[in-house]
């Protein structure tokens, strides 16, 4: 299989785990959500001539049988990658019936993708490429926002900034307020924050603050995707991933780029809506069977970005394989 398939198989596969995880919006049922995901997409994997290892999956904070760290995927087949995936980005979200959760899988060449080793939580900084040279994550927000306004001929005013709502940002939110840029707060969707600010046709310019460092390797395949910014330092949130880190010596003060956070420079990022978000229609339900779904694919060598409308029929082999729906 050629590489440049690889970008139309995986979005095949964040397609199947998206209709499978719909089923539970709004039901209350966050394992039983992720899990569907989960067997969807490793599902489809399997099908898929690569070679391929799972570098972020459902971690040790995920407490799940399939798709761990190391777990091998794929026929074998074909070229050796690196995967990173997220089966259902805001598995809150989509158990409450929220917009923003997606399905999420990225993928480069073998050994690319950065270990994280024991960091659990990133500081992160991400804007579009007309940004990317007026970013340094060292420096407060104020300053970045200004020169991110001045990069993107803007009034910082009219500055569009996604923050995480969560109690750790109290203070990054009073100063950007303070400063008098706009805030999209969110209660989940690391991923989807990112990728939205990296979108030269969303509303959001940037995404600002601490999440999750294995959403921040998935981010970082899009970002490259879209010739964006993004900069990111370890943040950890306890004691104990601090001294973790720092007995594999890890160096808290590194700034990491793109090229830290995966060095190829050839990577694949896939996103289907499971539930709306700023870039994606969520699934949609028709009558007889039909399912509707929306999805980006992008790759890095080529800049190319796709945006994917799939029609499935449920009463046929959905995606071109038997798999049976959760019930």
């Amino acid at each position: 299989m050629a590489y440049r398939d690889l970008a139309l198989e995986i979005v095949r596969a964040t397609e199947l785990g998206a209709i499978a995880s719909s089923y539970f919006a709004g039901k209350g049922d966050k394992e039983g959500g992720d899990k569907a995901a989960v067997d969807g997409i490793r599902y489809y994997l399997s099908t898929i001539d690569i070679d391929g290892t799972v570098i972020i999956g459902e971690g040790e904070k995920d407490k799940a049988p399939m798709l761990f760290n190391g777990e091998k995927v794929g026929t074998g087949k074909g070229p050796k990658v690196d995967i990173a995936v997220d089966p259902v980005e805001g598995t809150t979200l989509l158990a409450n019936g929220q917009f923003n959760a997606v399905a999420t899988i990225a993928m480069s060449k073998h050994d690319s993708m950065l270990r994280p080793g024991s960091s659990f939580y990133m500081n992160k900084l991400v804007v579009p490429g007309q940004a990317k040279n007026a970013i340094d994550i060292r420096k407060s927000a104020s300053e970045n926002l200004r020169n991110i306004a001045e990069a993107l001929n803007k009034d910082v005013r009219a500055l569009a900034v996604f923050v995480l709502d969560r109690p750790r940002h109290e203070e990054l939110i009073r100063e950007i307020r303070m400063l008098g840029a706009r805030i999209f707060l969110a209660p989940h969707g690391d991923v989807t924050g990112a990728v939205a600010a990296a979108l030269p046709d969303t509303e959001i310019d940037v995404m600002i603050g601490i999440g999750g460092t294995p959403e921040a390797i998935l981010s970082a395949a899009a970002v490259k995707a879209m010739d964006g910014g993004m900069q990111c330092m370890r943040a950890p949130q306890s004691e104990m991933e601090k001294s973790r880190l720092l007995a594999e010596g890890a160096d808290l003060e590194e700034v990491l780029n793109l090229d830290n956070l995966i060095s190829s420079d050839d990577t694949y990022f896939a996103a289907t809506g499971i539930t709306s978000s700023p870039f994606l229609k969520g699934v949609t339900f028709k009558a007889n069977g039909i399912v509707t779904t929306h999805s980006i694919v992008m790759r890095s060598r080529s800049g190319t970005v796709r945006y994917i409308e799939g029609i499935h029929n449920l009463k046929k082999k959905l995606s071109g394989v038997e798999y049976e729906l959760p019930g």
